[in-house]
């Protein structure tokens, strides 16, 4: 699914789902192996892949859920 990745007005990182209509800060970041695992506020999380250091924001990416 296609999320857009943004910083909000406190300087938190935060994905946006269009279709799904959520936006949720992200409360933790996790390195494994080629891809970053971002938990949401709300239990999700996300897989994605080629995220470089540090993350270019506004940007939208392909992410895959995984929980």
């Amino acid at each position: 699914m296609k999320v857009m990745l943004r910083q909000n007005s406190v300087g938190h990182l935060v994905v946006y789902v269009a279709k799904k209509d959520l936006e949720e800060e992200v409360v933790s970041q996790v390195e494994e192996e080629n891809e970053k695992i971002l938990t949401l506020a709300n239990g999700w999380e996300l897989a994605i892949a080629g995220l470089t250091d540090p993350i270019q924001l506004p940007q939208t990416v392909e992410a895959k859920r995984i929980a």
